[in-house]
């Protein structure tokens, strides 16, 4: 088990996850005609049961002058019975209402988003070209996409929705979060920026749409759920390791069932309400194509990152200077003699960081689990919010702190309970050693 620096990772080796640009994957070469089949599409018009008129008739009346008292039984009293619903014919019915109402949302959406959606075309110095996607960030012609889509391009291609092509430059980038700021020479007169949504609000279950250009298929989009939010991702993996600091790591990573592919990258992730909540990153795949689980880069994460991207063309983050070996199994909370796994266990200090000279201490007795080693100290809340794990230490640094910030760590050490005060420095370009 190998500890990383400010970093964890949570997803199993034996599967690849498949960054959504076709950056390095595209060759120059005329690409063979490839047809693919029309979606065939089945509209399916619901109508309600006829109800079936029972009919009864009325005895005829003889009309007698001299009165008569005739004691007419009394007819029985009716009974309803209740006729069972089957489960499965209901949620059906009420699933194929929900997709017809969901319809002209669906376009409507499309309608109101789809003209900030962008192409992005690159070529690097070998002449390979790349492609990805991008939205309009403002009115001044500043897109975002991924740091992976531009990070090797001596050209940028911008092509908007109306088929308008422009040039475009690097404003800001940042590889960590695999974000990046491009803008254009021309901005066309009648695209509207896309809006920035409240990533926090977001709950599993939430439908989404995914705009993007798969395959160089401008202007495609797609539908799901958020299928999963706080997940963790290496920082290198979406992006060009070559030019990124390795070993940290990217919090609060957005999960969907969307269907995102190769040149999806840098597109948004809209909710109903037409806001952007995420930029699609990566996809989780064996085959590298849409396997059902993607990922995008939280919108509150892109509204702290981006403004320093455009004013100095790099984001500075806040570092304590430990490692952490992530979520601990129960073999390795037993072997770590620890009372419970909730908190961010500290296996390495940066001799050089804020966590050392603030006084917390690593692991130095070996457990026989390979780098894990034992007696290092156990933190359990940053200023008084409680931390179940490294994912949430991560969460909290890049969100809410910032270099030259005073945080207050809670420490259980030995079993007793002590508070360390440490000063945040800016993260150094280098892993720890």
């Amino acid at each position: 088990m190998t500890a990383r620096p400010d970093t964890m990772s949570l997803l199993p080796g034996f599967l690849a996850l498949v960054l959504l640009s076709q950056g390095c994957a595209i060759n120059t070469s005329p690409t063979p005609s490839r047809t693919f089949p029309e979606p065939s599409v089945s509209a399916t018009e619901i109508i309600p049961p006829t109800p079936t008129a029972t009919v009864t008739k009325m005895a005829t009346a003889t009309y007698t002058p001299t009165p008569t008292l005739t004691t007419t039984p009394k007819p029985p009293t009716p009974t309803s019975t209740q006729v069972p619903v089957e489960p499965t014919a209901t949620l059906d019915f009420l699933a194929t209402i929900s997709a017809k109402i969901a319809e002209p949302i669906f376009s409507e959406l499309y309608e109101q988003i789809n003209p900030a959606v962008v192409s992005i075309t690159t070529r690097d110095k070998s002449g390979e070209t790349g492609q990805g996607s991008g939205f309009v960030f403002d009115k001044d012609g500043r897109i975002i996409t991924n740091h992976h889509v531009i990070t090797r391009a001596q050209s940028i291609e911008v092509t908007f929705s109306t088929g308008v092509r422009e040039r475009a430059h690097v404003v800001g980038i940042e590889s960590t979060a695999d974000l990046a700021v491009i803008q254009v020479e021309r901005m066309p007169e009648d695209v509207n920026p896309a809006i920035l949504g409240d990533s926090e609000q977001l709950r599993v279950g939430q439908r989404v749409v995914a705009i993007g250009n798969p395959f160089g298929l401008d202007g495609t989009m797609t539908s799901g759920i958020v299928s999963g939010l706080g997940r963790t991702l290496q920082a290198d993996i979406g992006s060009d390791a070559s030019s990124n600091i390795p070993g940290f790591s990217a919090p609060d990573i957005i999960q969907t069932d969307a269907a995102i592919n190769p040149g999806n990258s840098g597109g948004p992730l809209i909710n109903l309400d037409g806001e952007v909540i995420g930029v699609n990153k990566a996809i989780y795949s064996e085959s590298g194509l849409n396997s059902g689980v993607g990922f995008a880069i939280p919108s509150n994460i892109v509204k702290r990152i981006v403004p320093s991207l455009i004013s100095d063309g790099s984001f500075e983050y806040p570092y304590i200077g430990i490692s952490s070996m992530g979520d601990l199994t129960l073999t390795e909370i037993e072997a770590l003699e620890l009372p419970h796994g909730m908190g961010v266990y500290v296996n390495q200090v940066d001799p050089k960081g804020p966590a050392a000279e603030a006084g917390l201490q690593g692991g130095t007795i070996s457990t026989g689990m390979g780098s894990l080693l034992a007696g290092g100290d156990l933190i359990v809340a940053i200023d008084d919010m409680p931390l179940r794990g490294f994912a949430d230490l991560l969460s909290y640094l890049v969100n809410h702190a910032q270099v030259g910030q005073v945080v207050q760590l809670n420490i259980l050490r030995e079993g007793e309970h002590i508070r360390i005060d440490v000063t945040l420095a800016p993260r150094p370009s280098e892993q720890l050693p």
